[in-house]
Protein backbone atom coordinates (compact mmCIF):
# COMPACT_ATOMS: atom_id res chain seq x y z
CA UNK A 1 0.00 0.00 0.00
CA UNK A 2 2.80 2.67 0.65
CA UNK A 3 4.29 1.74 -2.75
CA UNK A 4 0.66 2.80 -3.92
CA UNK A 5 1.21 5.78 -2.61
CA UNK A 6 4.64 6.40 -4.29
CA UNK A 7 3.22 5.35 -7.49
CA UNK A 8 0.54 7.44 -7.50
CA UNK A 9 2.13 10.93 -5.42
CA UNK A 10 6.20 10.48 -6.62
CA UNK A 11 8.89 11.04 -4.16
CA UNK A 12 9.49 8.86 -0.78
CA UNK A 13 8.57 10.82 2.04
CA UNK A 14 4.93 9.44 1.98
CA UNK A 15 5.75 5.90 1.21
CA UNK A 16 8.10 6.17 4.28
CA UNK A 17 5.74 7.92 6.59
CA UNK A 18 2.86 5.32 5.77
CA UNK A 19 4.86 1.97 6.42
CA UNK A 20 6.33 3.88 10.05
CA UNK A 21 2.83 4.74 10.99
CA UNK A 22 1.41 1.39 9.69
CA UNK A 23 4.17 -0.41 12.14
CA UNK A 24 3.57 2.21 15.09
CA UNK A 25 -0.37 0.73 14.18
CA UNK A 26 0.56 -2.55 14.47
CA UNK A 27 2.31 -2.09 17.68
CA UNK A 28 -0.37 -0.04 19.71
CA UNK A 29 -3.60 -1.85 18.21
CA UNK A 30 -2.65 -5.19 16.97
CA UNK A 31 0.25 -7.24 18.48
CA UNK A 32 0.09 -5.81 22.17
CA UNK A 33 -3.57 -6.58 22.07
CA UNK A 34 -3.10 -10.05 20.40
CA UNK A 35 -0.48 -10.69 22.76
CA UNK A 36 -2.52 -9.75 25.88
CA UNK A 37 -5.33 -11.22 25.00
CA UNK A 38 -4.10 -14.46 24.33
CA UNK A 39 -2.18 -14.47 27.39
CA UNK A 40 -5.25 -13.91 29.10
CA UNK A 41 -7.07 -16.57 27.77
CA UNK A 42 -4.00 -18.70 28.99
CA UNK A 43 -3.99 -17.53 32.72
CA UNK A 44 -8.07 -17.76 32.97
CA UNK A 45 -7.84 -21.00 31.18
CA UNK A 46 -4.41 -22.86 33.15
CA UNK A 47 -4.17 -20.30 35.54
CA UNK A 48 -0.67 -19.66 34.68
CA UNK A 49 1.28 -16.43 34.83
CA UNK A 50 0.23 -13.74 32.72
CA UNK A 51 3.74 -12.82 31.38
CA UNK A 52 5.17 -16.91 31.13
CA UNK A 53 1.44 -17.43 28.63
CA UNK A 54 2.92 -14.72 27.19
CA UNK A 55 6.22 -15.89 25.94
CA UNK A 56 4.51 -19.39 25.50
CA UNK A 57 2.10 -18.09 23.14
CA UNK A 58 5.09 -15.72 20.93
CA UNK A 59 7.66 -18.88 21.02
CA UNK A 60 4.84 -21.01 19.27
CA UNK A 61 3.58 -18.50 17.12
CA UNK A 62 7.26 -17.16 15.86
CA UNK A 63 8.27 -20.49 15.50
CA UNK A 64 5.98 -21.10 12.07
CA UNK A 65 5.71 -17.71 11.30
CA UNK A 66 9.62 -17.14 10.40
CA UNK A 67 10.21 -20.25 9.09
CA UNK A 68 7.29 -20.85 7.03
CA UNK A 69 6.57 -16.97 5.80
CA UNK A 70 3.50 -16.16 4.49
CA UNK A 71 2.49 -19.70 2.69
CA UNK A 72 2.68 -21.71 6.40
CA UNK A 73 0.68 -18.41 8.01
CA UNK A 74 -1.93 -18.72 4.93
CA UNK A 75 -2.75 -22.70 5.23
CA UNK A 76 -2.81 -22.50 8.85
CA UNK A 77 -5.39 -19.66 9.25
CA UNK A 78 -7.00 -21.70 6.67
CA UNK A 79 -7.07 -24.61 9.07
CA UNK A 80 -7.77 -22.28 11.74
CA UNK A 81 -11.20 -20.56 10.50
CA UNK A 82 -12.50 -24.11 9.66
CA UNK A 83 -11.35 -24.40 13.98
CA UNK A 84 -12.56 -21.72 14.91
CA UNK A 85 -16.42 -21.14 13.87
CA UNK A 86 -17.08 -25.14 14.84
CA UNK A 87 -15.70 -24.67 18.42
CA UNK A 88 -17.18 -21.08 18.60
CA UNK A 89 -20.20 -22.90 17.20
CA UNK A 90 -20.54 -25.24 20.23
CA UNK A 91 -19.85 -22.99 22.60
CA UNK A 92 -22.69 -20.31 21.70
CA UNK A 93 -25.05 -23.53 21.46
CA UNK A 94 -24.35 -24.77 25.24
CA UNK A 95 -24.44 -21.17 26.50
CA UNK A 96 -28.04 -20.48 24.96
CA UNK A 97 -28.95 -23.29 26.17
CA UNK A 98 -27.58 -22.42 29.82
CA UNK A 99 -29.73 -19.02 29.94
CA UNK A 100 -33.15 -20.07 28.54
CA UNK A 101 -31.91 -19.17 24.47
CA UNK A 102 -32.43 -15.36 23.35
CA UNK A 103 -35.63 -14.76 26.01
CA UNK A 104 -33.86 -15.94 28.21
CA UNK A 105 -30.60 -14.20 27.87
CA UNK A 106 -32.55 -10.56 27.76
CA UNK A 107 -33.95 -11.78 31.16
CA UNK A 108 -30.68 -12.57 33.24
CA UNK A 109 -28.29 -10.15 31.56
CA UNK A 110 -30.84 -7.07 32.60
CA UNK A 111 -31.60 -8.52 36.48
CA UNK A 112 -28.43 -10.01 37.63
CA UNK A 113 -25.96 -8.00 38.94
CA UNK A 114 -23.10 -8.06 41.09
CA UNK A 115 -22.88 -9.47 44.81
CA UNK A 116 -20.58 -6.39 46.00
CA UNK A 117 -21.38 -2.98 44.34
CA UNK A 118 -20.04 0.59 44.80
CA UNK A 119 -22.79 2.15 47.04
CA UNK A 120 -24.97 5.36 45.76
CA UNK A 121 -23.97 4.00 41.94
CA UNK A 122 -25.46 2.39 39.27
CA UNK A 123 -22.06 1.07 37.93
CA UNK A 124 -23.68 -2.49 38.51
CA UNK A 125 -26.98 -2.24 36.43
CA UNK A 126 -26.05 -3.27 32.97
CA UNK A 127 -27.05 -0.30 30.34
CA UNK A 128 -30.78 -0.08 29.31
CA UNK A 129 -30.35 -0.17 26.11
CA UNK A 130 -27.40 -3.21 25.93
CA UNK A 131 -29.92 -4.96 23.28
CA UNK A 132 -30.50 -2.26 20.75
CA UNK A 133 -27.68 -1.71 18.36
CA UNK A 134 -28.39 2.04 17.34
CA UNK A 135 -27.86 3.94 20.47
CA UNK A 136 -28.44 7.23 21.82
CA UNK A 137 -26.33 9.81 19.89
CA UNK A 138 -25.09 11.56 23.01
CA UNK A 139 -25.28 9.48 26.21
CA UNK A 140 -24.94 6.13 24.19
CA UNK A 141 -21.45 3.89 25.16
CA UNK A 142 -21.50 3.57 20.99
CA UNK A 143 -23.74 6.22 19.73
CA UNK A 144 -25.48 5.41 16.30
CA UNK A 145 -23.75 7.99 14.11
CA UNK A 146 -20.46 7.22 14.92
CA UNK A 147 -21.41 3.45 14.91
CA UNK A 148 -22.87 3.96 11.19
CA UNK A 149 -19.89 6.86 9.85
CA UNK A 150 -17.20 6.94 12.72
CA UNK A 151 -16.51 3.23 12.26
CA UNK A 152 -16.98 3.21 8.70
CA UNK A 153 -13.69 5.54 8.62
CA UNK A 154 -11.85 2.58 10.29
CA UNK A 155 -13.10 -0.12 8.50
CA UNK A 156 -12.22 1.71 5.28
CA UNK A 157 -8.61 2.25 6.27
CA UNK A 158 -8.34 -1.48 8.12
CA UNK A 159 -10.25 -3.97 5.22
CA UNK A 160 -8.98 -1.58 2.68
CA UNK A 161 -6.16 -0.15 3.05
CA UNK A 162 -3.69 -2.01 5.91
CA UNK A 163 -0.85 -3.74 4.93
CA UNK A 164 -2.11 -6.70 6.72
CA UNK A 165 -5.13 -7.35 5.01
CA UNK A 166 -4.13 -6.11 1.18
CA UNK A 167 -1.70 -8.18 1.44
CA UNK A 168 -4.20 -11.25 1.28
CA UNK A 169 -5.74 -10.16 -1.83
CA UNK A 170 -2.32 -9.27 -3.57
CA UNK A 171 -1.32 -12.97 -2.89
CA UNK A 172 -4.68 -14.40 -4.42
CA UNK A 173 -3.96 -16.62 -7.77
CA UNK A 174 -5.99 -14.44 -9.78
CA UNK A 175 -9.09 -11.48 -9.42
CA UNK A 176 -11.44 -14.25 -8.93
CA UNK A 177 -10.00 -15.64 -6.07
CA UNK A 178 -9.44 -12.34 -4.16
CA UNK A 179 -12.89 -11.15 -4.60
CA UNK A 180 -14.05 -14.75 -4.00
CA UNK A 181 -11.80 -14.39 -0.76
CA UNK A 182 -13.27 -10.92 -0.08
CA UNK A 183 -16.56 -11.75 0.13
CA UNK A 184 -16.34 -15.48 2.19
CA UNK A 185 -14.48 -13.13 5.17
CA UNK A 186 -17.85 -10.83 4.90
CA UNK A 187 -20.18 -13.24 5.29
CA UNK A 188 -18.01 -14.58 8.39
CA UNK A 189 -17.41 -11.32 9.89
CA UNK A 190 -21.32 -11.49 10.23
CA UNK A 191 -20.76 -14.45 12.46
CA UNK A 192 -19.41 -12.04 15.22
CA UNK A 193 -22.66 -10.96 16.72
CA UNK A 194 -23.63 -14.59 17.69
CA UNK A 195 -19.96 -16.06 18.32
CA UNK A 196 -18.65 -13.20 20.10
CA UNK A 197 -20.57 -10.67 21.16
CA UNK A 198 -23.43 -12.76 23.07
CA UNK A 199 -21.11 -15.14 24.61
CA UNK A 200 -19.75 -12.27 26.06
CA UNK A 201 -23.12 -11.33 27.21
CA UNK A 202 -24.50 -14.87 28.47
CA UNK A 203 -21.18 -14.63 30.25
CA UNK A 204 -21.87 -11.70 32.33
CA UNK A 205 -25.70 -12.74 33.27
CA UNK A 206 -23.70 -16.33 34.39
CA UNK A 207 -20.56 -14.82 36.39
CA UNK A 208 -21.58 -11.44 37.38
CA UNK A 209 -19.53 -11.16 40.52
CA UNK A 210 -16.23 -12.19 38.42
CA UNK A 211 -17.31 -10.59 34.48
CA UNK A 212 -19.68 -7.92 35.91
CA UNK A 213 -17.36 -7.14 38.93
CA UNK A 214 -17.42 -2.87 39.38
CA UNK A 215 -15.53 -2.91 42.90
CA UNK A 216 -11.95 -2.11 42.07
CA UNK A 217 -10.70 -3.76 44.93
CA UNK A 218 -12.81 -7.14 43.63
CA UNK A 219 -12.05 -6.81 40.26
CA UNK A 220 -8.07 -6.32 40.59
CA UNK A 221 -8.48 -9.64 42.75
CA UNK A 222 -10.65 -11.42 39.90
CA UNK A 223 -8.32 -10.26 36.36
CA UNK A 224 -5.72 -7.96 38.11
CA UNK A 225 -6.99 -4.67 36.72
CA UNK A 226 -9.27 -2.19 38.67
CA UNK A 227 -11.02 -0.67 35.88
CA UNK A 228 -12.88 -3.43 34.70
CA UNK A 229 -12.86 -7.59 34.18
CA UNK A 230 -15.14 -7.19 30.55
CA UNK A 231 -12.02 -9.19 28.94
CA UNK A 232 -11.88 -12.53 30.47
CA UNK A 233 -15.94 -13.14 29.44
CA UNK A 234 -15.54 -15.41 26.94
CA UNK A 235 -12.25 -17.77 28.03
CA UNK A 236 -14.65 -17.66 31.56
CA UNK A 237 -17.06 -19.16 29.67
CA UNK A 238 -15.56 -21.50 28.16
CA UNK A 239 -14.06 -23.11 31.79
CA UNK A 240 -17.50 -23.04 33.00
CA UNK A 241 -19.75 -24.50 30.35
CA UNK A 242 -17.65 -26.70 27.93
CA UNK A 243 -17.11 -30.25 28.97
CA UNK A 244 -13.64 -30.87 29.70
CA UNK A 245 -12.94 -32.46 26.31
CA UNK A 246 -14.25 -29.63 24.32
CA UNK A 247 -12.37 -27.28 26.76
CA UNK A 248 -9.25 -28.38 25.22
CA UNK A 249 -10.85 -27.38 21.84
CA UNK A 250 -11.78 -24.17 22.48
CA UNK A 251 -8.35 -23.06 24.30
CA UNK A 252 -6.97 -24.81 20.41
CA UNK A 253 -9.59 -22.31 18.60
CA UNK A 254 -8.55 -19.29 20.95
CA UNK A 255 -5.24 -19.61 20.37
CA UNK A 256 -5.52 -20.67 16.54
CA UNK A 257 -7.57 -17.35 16.59
CA UNK A 258 -4.44 -15.44 18.27
CA UNK A 259 -1.79 -16.75 16.39
CA UNK A 260 -3.73 -16.11 13.38
CA UNK A 261 -3.62 -12.97 13.85
CA UNK A 262 -0.12 -12.61 15.00
CA UNK A 263 1.28 -14.48 12.08
CA UNK A 264 -0.38 -11.87 9.47
CA UNK A 265 0.74 -9.19 11.91
CA UNK A 266 4.46 -10.19 11.61
CA UNK A 267 4.98 -11.13 8.07
CA UNK A 268 3.66 -7.55 6.80
CA UNK A 269 5.24 -5.94 9.43
CA UNK A 270 8.35 -7.26 8.11
CA UNK A 271 7.68 -6.30 4.81
CA UNK A 272 6.97 -2.82 5.41
CA UNK A 273 10.64 -3.04 7.39
CA UNK A 274 12.68 -4.88 5.19
CA UNK A 275 11.35 -3.51 1.47
CA UNK A 276 9.82 0.47 2.76
CA UNK A 277 12.75 1.14 5.60
CA UNK A 278 15.73 -1.00 5.51
CA UNK A 279 16.03 -1.02 1.55
CA UNK A 280 16.17 2.33 1.55
CA UNK A 281 18.97 3.05 3.57
CA UNK A 282 20.87 -0.07 2.29
CA UNK A 283 20.18 0.37 -1.11
CA UNK A 284 22.18 -3.15 -2.20
CA UNK A 285 21.00 -5.03 0.42
CA UNK A 286 20.78 -8.80 -0.57
CA UNK A 287 17.39 -10.98 -0.24
CA UNK A 288 18.87 -12.75 2.31
CA UNK A 289 19.67 -9.91 4.15
CA UNK A 290 16.44 -8.39 3.74
CA UNK A 291 14.90 -11.55 5.10
CA UNK A 292 17.32 -12.00 8.27
CA UNK A 293 16.38 -7.66 9.16
CA UNK A 294 12.67 -8.98 8.75
CA UNK A 295 12.66 -11.32 11.61
CA UNK A 296 15.13 -9.26 13.63
CA UNK A 297 12.73 -6.25 13.32
CA UNK A 298 9.58 -8.87 14.23
CA UNK A 299 11.59 -9.61 17.37
CA UNK A 300 12.11 -5.85 18.61
CA UNK A 301 8.03 -5.22 17.70
CA UNK A 302 7.28 -8.33 19.98
CA UNK A 303 9.44 -6.70 22.82
CA UNK A 304 7.74 -3.29 22.60
CA UNK A 305 4.57 -4.91 22.41
CA UNK A 306 4.58 -6.42 25.31
CA UNK A 307 5.77 -3.65 27.47
CA UNK A 308 3.00 -1.96 26.18
CA UNK A 309 0.98 -4.59 27.87
CA UNK A 310 0.52 -3.09 30.96
CA UNK A 311 -1.02 0.48 29.43
CA UNK A 312 -3.44 -1.89 28.14
CA UNK A 313 -4.77 -3.55 31.29
CA UNK A 314 -5.48 -0.40 32.43
CA UNK A 315 -7.24 1.96 29.77
CA UNK A 316 -10.18 2.00 28.68
CA UNK A 317 -12.20 0.90 31.07
CA UNK A 318 -10.22 -2.70 30.71
CA UNK A 319 -12.55 -3.28 27.57
CA UNK A 320 -10.00 -4.39 24.47
CA UNK A 321 -12.43 -3.73 21.86
CA UNK A 322 -12.38 0.06 22.95
CA UNK A 323 -8.60 0.44 23.31
CA UNK A 324 -8.59 -1.11 19.98
CA UNK A 325 -10.96 1.36 18.10
CA UNK A 326 -10.14 4.68 20.24
CA UNK A 327 -6.62 4.01 19.31
CA UNK A 328 -7.33 3.24 15.62
CA UNK A 329 -9.35 6.89 15.51
CA UNK A 330 -6.42 8.95 16.45
CA UNK A 331 -4.04 7.51 14.32
CA UNK A 332 -6.25 5.62 10.96
CA UNK A 333 -8.66 8.56 9.49
CA UNK A 334 -6.16 10.42 7.90
CA UNK A 335 -5.21 7.73 5.88
CA UNK A 336 -8.67 6.62 5.04
CA UNK A 337 -9.16 10.26 3.71
CA UNK A 338 -6.04 10.52 1.47
CA UNK A 339 -6.33 6.34 -0.22
CA UNK A 340 -9.90 8.11 -0.89
CA UNK A 341 -8.75 11.12 -2.68
CA UNK A 342 -6.30 10.07 -3.74
CA UNK A 343 -8.26 7.49 -5.94
CA UNK A 344 -10.86 9.48 -6.51
CA UNK A 345 -9.35 13.15 -7.25
CA UNK A 346 -6.82 13.71 -9.77
CA UNK A 347 -5.85 17.33 -8.38
CA UNK A 348 -4.26 15.93 -5.49
CA UNK A 349 -0.65 16.01 -5.78
CA UNK A 350 2.53 15.18 -3.26
CA UNK A 351 2.31 18.14 -1.16
CA UNK A 352 -1.25 18.31 -0.24
CA UNK A 353 -0.75 14.10 0.81
CA UNK A 354 2.03 14.56 2.87
CA UNK A 355 1.33 17.87 4.64
CA UNK A 356 -2.39 16.52 5.14
CA UNK A 357 -0.94 13.63 6.78
CA UNK A 358 1.28 15.19 9.05
CA UNK A 359 -1.83 17.89 10.01
CA UNK A 360 -4.26 14.99 10.91
CA UNK A 361 -1.10 13.15 12.69
CA UNK A 362 -0.70 16.13 15.32
CA UNK A 363 -4.51 16.24 15.64
CA UNK A 364 -5.12 12.98 16.46
CA UNK A 365 -1.28 12.78 18.34
CA UNK A 366 -2.67 15.13 20.74
CA UNK A 367 -6.09 13.66 21.50
CA UNK A 368 -3.82 10.11 21.75
CA UNK A 369 -1.47 12.12 24.46
CA UNK A 370 -4.92 13.39 26.47
CA UNK A 371 -6.33 10.06 26.49
CA UNK A 372 -3.39 8.29 27.99
CA UNK A 373 -2.74 11.20 30.14
CA UNK A 374 -5.81 11.06 31.97
CA UNK A 375 -6.96 8.19 34.38
CA UNK A 376 -10.45 6.73 33.28
CA UNK A 377 -12.21 7.18 36.86
CA UNK A 378 -13.52 3.63 38.54
CA UNK A 379 -16.64 3.27 39.48
CA UNK A 380 -18.10 6.09 42.28
CA UNK A 381 -15.37 8.22 41.24
CA UNK A 382 -15.75 11.88 39.63
CA UNK A 383 -14.49 12.26 35.95
CA UNK A 384 -11.95 14.76 36.13
CA UNK A 385 -11.01 14.73 32.37
CA UNK A 386 -11.93 17.43 30.39
CA UNK A 387 -14.70 17.64 27.82
CA UNK A 388 -13.12 16.96 24.61
CA UNK A 389 -11.98 13.58 25.92
CA UNK A 390 -15.32 12.76 28.14
CA UNK A 391 -18.08 14.70 25.36
CA UNK A 392 -16.66 13.85 21.85
CA UNK A 393 -16.76 9.93 21.64
CA UNK A 394 -13.87 8.65 19.48
CA UNK A 395 -15.81 7.36 17.05
CA UNK A 396 -17.09 10.77 16.06
CA UNK A 397 -13.30 12.33 16.65
CA UNK A 398 -12.32 9.82 13.64
CA UNK A 399 -15.42 11.38 11.38
CA UNK A 400 -14.37 14.33 12.39
CA UNK A 401 -10.33 13.86 11.88
CA UNK A 402 -10.93 12.45 8.13
CA UNK A 403 -13.14 15.46 7.25
CA UNK A 404 -10.59 17.94 8.82
CA UNK A 405 -7.60 15.98 6.81
CA UNK A 406 -8.89 15.64 3.50
CA UNK A 407 -9.98 19.48 3.52
CA UNK A 408 -6.59 20.15 4.69
CA UNK A 409 -5.25 17.87 1.48
CA UNK A 410 -7.93 19.62 -1.17
CA UNK A 411 -6.51 22.95 0.09
CA UNK A 412 -3.07 22.50 0.16
CA UNK A 413 -3.45 20.68 -2.98
CA UNK A 414 -4.76 23.42 -4.86
CA UNK A 415 -2.62 25.86 -3.54
CA UNK A 416 0.78 23.77 -4.96
CA UNK A 417 0.92 22.85 -8.71
CA UNK A 418 -1.06 20.04 -9.65
CA UNK A 419 0.65 16.78 -10.64
CA UNK A 420 1.90 16.77 -14.49
CA UNK A 421 -0.79 14.98 -16.64
CA UNK A 422 1.38 12.31 -18.16
CA UNK A 423 2.52 11.23 -14.67
CA UNK A 424 -1.21 9.97 -13.28
CA UNK A 425 -2.19 8.57 -16.96
CA UNK A 426 -2.73 4.87 -15.60
CA UNK A 427 -4.08 6.22 -12.58
CA UNK A 428 -7.30 4.62 -10.20
CA UNK A 429 -8.82 7.70 -11.68
CA UNK A 430 -8.74 6.98 -14.95
CA UNK A 431 -8.64 2.91 -14.82
CA UNK A 432 -11.98 3.03 -13.39
CA UNK A 433 -13.21 5.67 -16.13
CA UNK A 434 -11.52 3.95 -19.02
CA UNK A 435 -13.45 0.50 -18.74
CA UNK A 436 -16.44 2.67 -18.06
CA UNK A 437 -15.93 4.65 -21.51
CA UNK A 438 -15.14 1.54 -23.07
CA UNK A 439 -18.71 -0.02 -22.40
CA UNK A 440 -20.57 2.84 -23.56
CA UNK A 441 -18.76 3.17 -26.84
CA UNK A 442 -19.54 -1.06 -27.14
CA UNK A 443 -23.19 -0.82 -25.91
CA UNK A 444 -23.70 2.25 -28.59
CA UNK A 445 -22.68 0.31 -31.14
CA UNK A 446 -24.61 -2.97 -30.56
CA UNK A 447 -27.45 -0.53 -30.13
CA UNK A 448 -26.86 0.95 -33.70
CA UNK A 449 -26.41 -2.29 -35.30
CA UNK A 450 -29.45 -3.69 -33.59
CA UNK A 451 -31.46 -1.10 -34.73
CA UNK A 452 -30.21 -1.64 -38.10
CA UNK A 453 -30.95 -4.70 -38.11
CA UNK A 454 -34.64 -4.77 -37.07
CA UNK A 455 -35.11 -1.20 -39.65
CA UNK A 456 -33.86 -3.78 -42.52
CA UNK A 457 -36.57 -6.96 -41.28
CA UNK A 458 -39.17 -4.35 -41.61
CA UNK A 459 -37.94 -2.97 -44.76
CA UNK A 460 -37.17 0.58 -44.07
Amino acid sequence: MPEYLKKRFGGQRIQIYMSVLSLILYIFTKISTDIFSGALFIQVSLGWNLYLSTVILLAVTAVYTIAGGLTAVMYTDVLQTVIMVLGASVLAFIGFEKVGWFEGLKEKYSTVVPSVIVPNTTCHLPRTDAFHMLRDPVTGDIPWPGLIFGLSVLATWCWCTDQVIVQRSLSAKNLSHAKGGSVLAGYLKMLSMFFIVMPGMISRALYPDEVGCVDPKVCETVCGAKVGCSNIAYPKLVMGLMPVGLRGLMIAVMMAALMSSLTSIFNSSSTLFAIDIWQRLRKKATEQELMIVGRVFVLILIVISILWIPIIQMSNSGQLFDYIQSITSFLAPPITALFILAIFCKRINEPGAFWGLMFGLVVGGIRMIMEFSYKVPSCGEEDPRPSVLKDVHYLYFALILCVLTGIAIILISLCTPPIPEEKVSGSPVQTFQAPLRHRVQEDALICTALSRFLLRSQGL
